[in-house]
């Protein structure tokens, strides 16, 4: 396996070079050919194509040849950081060296043409809050009459832990859920009363994909981000509500939250994003000592929230107040464990301009303020809706790389 340098040499994959899919991409993700029985496996894209790489490495007798065989990335997740670069090391060079390509020209297949499955079986499901603007315009929208951000926002990364069985691929059907929900009273104060959301939202963030584990009692600081983070994925966390503002006093969110989370995919090796690396817009107070980052603990990633295929919102990463490392040193500061699998996730992401907001409660403020899509004034989300998610960031050979987007549309409410 020949190293990677900063900038790949071309590759010979025809339509690859200077694409979004280039070889300073190579996302990993699980498929299985369209209207086949054939077991999914693990490949990377590159281009509009798909490498197969349990073939190219079983030819190549590699050792780790096997975790390519498998239909979910942890066996891959679990062989450590060391592992991960050696991997990706060998892919660019298969895809950048000609001598390779009468090996792995056979095993490309067109993206067209397979199906691509949930990437990993997602252990834990942990949701934060990190974005100053989102916190605190949901804040003036849900508590008008108290301060936006409560007194410890700004002291740690807030969290709640979602529901792991829910978290489906993009494409997959989202029903809109039913739960308890404040309604007009007739004669007097709102009652509780049971039915389908009528306030579902959409919830634009950033999904971290772990793989090395830690034993019970091990604290993971921030230094150690990169060698258990394995990459990254853009992550919708569907959000009801009506649902969500009747119960989250005191515990926080529950079954507003935990009926879907739709993740891409393809999911982005952290190596790929070295040259997105971007210092925070900046922390007061000063964090606790087991928080504090240095340089280029943010990532400069651009996100793009299209509604029925029309483009509603431009959410900038860069933006986020608490970084993924922050995130994950204080996931683990109390001695919580880490499994291959696991899955933690930025919360919103929001900038300051209202083009910015990264969902539809922000967007039309509560509803009070609609916005205009497909023509027409709309708040909250009707069925039949498709939402889709799609980030680019800053790639090693100067241009731009794709992450995979997230797509779901809203289906009817049963029982």
């Amino acid at each position: 396996m020949s190293p990677e340098s900063t900038h790949p040499a071309p590759t010979w994959v025809e339509g690859a070079a200077g694409s979004l899919w280039d070889v300073d991409n190579l996302p990993y993700g699980v498929f299985g050919p369209r209207d086949s029985d054939e077991p999914a496996r693990v490949g990377v894209r590159v281009g509009d194509l798909v490498l197969d790489l349990a073939p190219v490495a079983a030819a190549e007798m590699l050792e780790v040849a096997h975790v390519f065989e498998a239909p979910s990335l942890n066996p891959l997740l679990s062989l450590g950081r060391g592992s991960w670069s050696a991997v990706r090391q060998w892919a660019v060079s298969l895809l950048t060296d000609e001598a390779a390509r009468g090996l792995v020209e056979p095993h490309l297949l067109p993206v067209a043409e397979v199906e691509l499955q949930l990437p990993f079986q997602v252990a834990d499901y942990v949701d934060f809050y990190c974005s100053l603007e989102h916190a605190s315009n949901v804040g003036r929208i849900f508590r008008p009459d108290d301060e936006p951000l409560k007194p410890n926002w700004r002291h740690l990364p807030v969290g709640y832990h979602g529901r792991a069985g829910t978290v489906v691929v993009s494409g997959t059907g989202v029903r809109r859920p039913c739960g308890q929900r404040l309604t007009p009273g007739a004669d007097g104060p709102p009652q509780p009363s049971y039915g389908p959301s009528t306030r579902l939202d959409i919830e634009t963030e950033l999904g971290f994909v772990v793989g090395a584990p830690t034993a019970i009692g091990e604290r993971v600081g921030t230094a150690g981000f990169a060698d258990h983070v394995f990459g990254v994925l853009p992550l919708n966390d569907w959000s009801a509500r009506d649902i969500q503002a009747w119960e989250y006093v005191p515990l926080g969110p529950f079954l507003g939250k935990s009926f879907a989370t739709s993740v891409a995919g393809w999911v982005t090796p952290l190596e790929a994003l070295d040259a997105a690396r971007v210092d925070l817009p900046g922390q007061q107070p000063e964090p606790l000592d087991y928080l504090r980052v240095g340089p280029g603990a943010g990532y400069d990633i651009d996100f793009e929230v299209l509604l029925d295929g029309e483009t509603v919102a431009r959410p900038p990463y860069a933006s986020m107040y608490w970084s993924p490392a922050q995130m994950l040193a204080h996931l683990t500061v109390n001695g919580a464990s880490l499994r291959a699998g696991d899955l933690f996730a930025s919360g919103t992401v929001s900038g300051a301009e209202r083009g910015q907001r990264g969902s539809l409660l922000e967007l039309s403020w509560g509803g009070t303020e609609p916005f205009t899509a497909g023509g027409r004034e709309r708040t909250f989300l009707e069925d039949g809706d498709t939402v889709t998610l799609r980030a680019t960031a800053p790639g090693a050979r100067g241009g731009r790389i794709a992450l995979g987007e997230v797509t779901g549309t809203i289906l009817p409410a049963t029982g």
